[in-house]
């Protein structure tokens, strides 16, 4: 049976943080689905189209290539368990395992029908500078039923947030910040410092 991660991101924009967990996860399992998707605790997001356009930007600059991680857009939907139960659909035989950042493990409780989803698949937290993983809300996910375990990877101190407000250019990849240019995304881009061209 393969193991696959589910690795779900609101992914705006996706960043040199999210590329380094999808080549840690991609070695870690058989196959790795990354949708972008809209979290229903956010606001002010870039339309769908445009962050999944990001993260397969994304995923190509990864070096060395990695040939088991694809972009799945069918599985985007404000509910993770509607995209576990899709993923079941599409992969029958699969041991699923759900992919978060540390951010959102104290929010996890509050998901929707969040016992139904942790029965479904195994959570995989990967931590994150400034979000230290606390004893309680773990406890309280497995008092759910979850089955947990922590990754032995720290995401880099990099986030969308950072970039979307301050336009660290250095937290992208070259081909999405040349999307984002082209696209004219953000309003940050307009002001942000621009990479120095050597000649």
């Amino acid at each position: 049976m393969p193991n696959i991660a589910l690795f779900g991101t609101s992914a705006d924009p996706p960043t040199a943080g999210h590329q380094a967990i999808l080549g840690w996860l991609s070695q870690q399992f058989d196959y790795v689905a990354v949708w972008a998707s809209n979290n229903p605790f956010k606001s002010h997001q870039t339309p769908l189209e445009h962050r999944s356009a990001m993260l397969q930007l994304l995923i190509q600059d990864i070096e060395p290539p990695r040939h088991n991680i694809s972009l799945h857009p069918e599985l985007s939907s404000s509910r993770a368990l509607i995209t576990v139960e899709q993923a079941q659909q599409q992969w029958p035989d699969a041991h699923l395992t759900f992919t978060i950042g540390a951010d959102l493990v104290a929010q996890l409780p509050t998901w929707y029908r969040v016992e139904n989803l942790l029965q479904q698949v195994k959570l995989l937290v990967i931590p994150r500078p400034g979000y230290p993983l606390k004893d309680n809300d773990l406890a309280e996910l497995r008092q759910l039923g979850a089955k947990i375990a922590i990754a032995n990877l720290t995401g880099p101190a990099i986030s969308s947030t950072a970039y979307r407000e301050a336009g660290h250019a250095e937290a992208l990849s070259p081909t999405v910040e040349a999307y984002i240019h082209q696209e004219q995304l953000y309003a940050c881009q307009e002001t942000a410092p621009k990479r120095v061209q050597i000649r």
